[in-house]
């Protein structure tokens, strides 16, 4: 769980996260809080919580990255600290899992008949036209590659060396998905995105990030 500034949100994912069946360990990265996040998590006591502390914010990517690296169970989820994502959705993500079926599964907000927020539609233009753009050079049929919502057999994730430290850590992950030749499934998950105004954080410069990942993994991987 990589986590900046989640001071109204931690504590209620957290519980969520906890309660799921499904959930072995939890390891929370945080990537640099300076709003009181940081107290909160000092005062969870739960022996199957991990928190690791970054200095200074290095960005979404490099908080993955770390938790990747600490991951000790035989599957890993990407869990977002704010209330975007549900761990009732673990359900979904984990059967292709369990069945042997796939070694990544991508959740989807957009091939689901699971309840999802109206918000921002420029929004969901630039997602789909991303997607399309990775796909492009990936060769998967994904409908939604910028989705949190990513889960792996821990033995693939940790063979797969990645190096961005931001939010172009998504396509990068997929290029390299694609490039290893690992069995990708995906479900469709219920989705309550938020406002700038309940704190997200996402915006157009990351757009173009993802946009040269995409072209740069893609390129890359297509030649390796």
């Amino acid at each position: 769980m990589p986590c900046f500034n989640e001071q109204a949100t931690i504590v209620e994912i957290v519980e969520r996260v906890l309660a799921s069946p499904h959930t072995a360990e939890l390891i929370i990265v945080d990537d640099g809080s300076t709003d009181g996040t940081r107290d909160i998590l000092a005062d969870i006591d739960d022996p199957r919580v991990e928190i690791l502390l970054q200095v200074t914010n290095q960005g979404k990517g490099a908080a993955i990255r770390r938790g990747f690296a600490e991951a000790t169970a035989e599957f890993v989820i990407v869990q977002d600290a704010d209330l975007e994502y549900d761990p009732v959705d673990y359900d979904l993500m984990m059967e292709p899992l369990l069945l042997d079926r796939a070694d990544v599964v991508f959740g989807s907000r957009f091939q689901s008949g699971r309840p999802r927020r109206v918000l921002y539609f420029w929004h969901s233009v630039g997602n789909r036209l991303l997607t399309l753009l990775s796909n492009m050079f990936t060769d998967l049929n994904l409908t939604d590659m910028e989705t949190c919502y990513k889960a792996f057999r821990r033995d693939v994730i940790q063979s797969i060396d990645l190096e961005q430290e931001r939010f172009g850590i998504e396509p990068e992950i997929t290029a390299k998905v694609a490039a290893g030749g690992w069995r990708v499934w995906e479900v469709g998950i219920s989705y309550s995105g938020r406002t700038y105004a309940e704190g997200k954080k996402i915006g157009w410069r990351d757009g173009v990030q993802a946009v040269f990942c995409i072209v740069k993994y893609g390129i890359r991987t297509r030649g390796s």
